[in-house]
């Protein structure tokens, strides 16, 4: 009786935990989908049910998001800006990270102490002082004489606060990996004659490349979708696809042209839903690989 009443409460278990994730899969994936319709209708199409199917295919929202709105221009600018920041968090992360986890030396329990600090700091909490610290920077450049400004407008300087600010948590999660790992590799690789640097780039990153993929997905997404650094750091032309699509939102709610702005949205979501698509495998092996093999 006890091993029945048991095996029923192991049922309703699963039935309530299969319940909640499948409501949650359609709350998410409604919205999407819908968004996804709605950018292929025509205008005149809104006035009626938001539920019915488009008559067509009407690709000009996205034509006149692209030029009109000026879309393009802010999907490249989040193109470069993502890339680079990528860019340097990987090539600052991975070798402090590797360091960190498999070496003592004097001062590495204060500097781990500070990056764990860093995860407890919100980074939307520091905008306004790093945009007075740019402010003063420009400004002290100005009376120099050697540029108009340079902190203030500059995407590579975007990228690089992006990847400053995320590199408490890329530490953090790529050193519990590389701590897991055995020291035979290393010491197999020392004994062929492999350095330091070619023990980490040839033996320790391939193995990592799994947290690698989780540590590149979680910042891409970061990077590709914040508004508040971006819109505080850059005022002029070169916005990212976030702010222009605030700006896109806010001109079309007035001139009632849902379509481009539904259209906008598509292009914001569509690259993280493509990327997603492309890692997930590599995604779901976890970071936890490490250990002997055979």
């Amino acid at each position: 009786m006890k091993k029945k009443s048991g095996m029923g409460v192991r049922s309703l278990y699963r039935i309530f935990v299969y319940v909640v994730l499948l409501a949650l899969a359609i709350s998410i994936i409604v919205p999407v989908g819908w968004v996804f319709i709605a950018s292929i209708k025509e205008n005149s199409e809104f006035y009626g049910s938001p539920w019915t199917v488009p008559k067509g295919f009407y690709i000009q929202n996205f034509i006149d998001a692209f030029e009109k709105a000026n879309m393009g221009q802010y999907f490249m600018n989040s193109v470069l800006v993502t890339a680079l920041a990528l860019i340097l968090l990987l090539v600052i992360a991975l070798p402090a990270s590797y360091v960190l986890a498999r070496y003592r030396f004097i001062g590495s329990k204060i500097i781990n102490v500070l990056f764990m600090a860093g995860l407890f700091i919100n980074v939307n909490y520091i905008v306004v002082p790093i945009f007075l610290m740019f402010i003063d920077a420009d400004t002290f450049l100005r009376k120099l004489g050697m540029t108009d400004g340079f902190f203030l407008n500059n995407i590579f300087i975007l990228a690089l606060v992006y990847a400053s600010t995320a590199l408490p948590f890329t530490i953090y999660l790529l050193s519990g990996f590389f701590i897991t790992i055995p020291r035979d590799y290393e010491e197999a690789a020392h004994v062929d004659g492999a350095g330091y640097f070619r023990t980490m780039v040839q033996i320790m990153m391939p193995m990592a490349l799994p947290s690698i993929v989780t540590v590149i997905l979680f910042n891409f997404l970061s990077f590709w979708n914040e508004y508040i650094i971006a819109m505080t750091l850059i005022t002029k032309d070169s916005k990212t696809l976030p702010v222009g699509l605030m700006n896109l939102t806010q001109a079309q709610r007035g001139a009632a042209n849902y379509g481009q702005l539904y259209a906008g949205l598509v292009i914001v979501m569509l690259p993280t839903l493509i990327l997603y698509i492309l890692v997930q495998k590599k995604l779901t092996q976890g970071m936890s690989l490490g250990g002997l093999k055979g």
